[in-house]
């Protein structure tokens, strides 16, 4: 597995922030992209979510925003989403997304929570959840693309 589409709501603080983790933690060998499933385009990642992201080491600000389109749906190996309600309406639109669309708090049967909106409190949550949680998909996309490449 080489390719990887993290999805929101609006894709400037959820995933944005789960994309720039996962590429931190996967190397060159994975491609991660996001977006959103209500995405304004070309938006920056909201400023409290580049603030708390800084605070932890991370850099976010030449995220723009964009909406998801079938390509890239087409193009991911492995798609991620914030909620089950996402995961369950991009299902019920695209039935051959099952097997390679996950819920990324699925290891802690979570759904990661949308901060915007909120005060930097619930930003710093959601960066938590999307740091516990990383590792998890960090060693599976390692696993499958050893797996895919025996």
């Amino acid at each position: 597995m080489k390719k990887v589409l993290v999805l929101c709501t609006g894709n400037v603080c959820r995933s944005p922030t789960a994309e720039f983790l996962l590429r931190q933690k996967c190397g060159e060998d994975v491609i991660v992209q996001s977006a959103g499933i209500g995405a304004l385009i070309d938006s920056p990642a909201e400023t409290l979510a580049q603030k708390v992201a800084k605070e932890h080491g991370l850099d976010i600000s030449t995220h723009r925003s964009r909406q998801v389109t079938m390509d890239m749906l087409k193009w991911a190996d492995l798609v991620l989403v914030m909620e089950r309600g996402q995961e369950e309406w991009l299902l019920s639109r695209y039935p051959w997304l099952k097997g390679k669309i996950f819920r990324y708090g699925e290891p802690m049967k979570v759904d990661v929570p949308d901060p915007h909106g909120h005060l930097e409190n619930a930003f710093q949550m959601a960066w938590n959840y999307l740091e516990k949680l990383t590792p998890y998909w960090v060693e599976r996309v390692e696993k499958i693309s050893k797996d895919s490449s025996n």
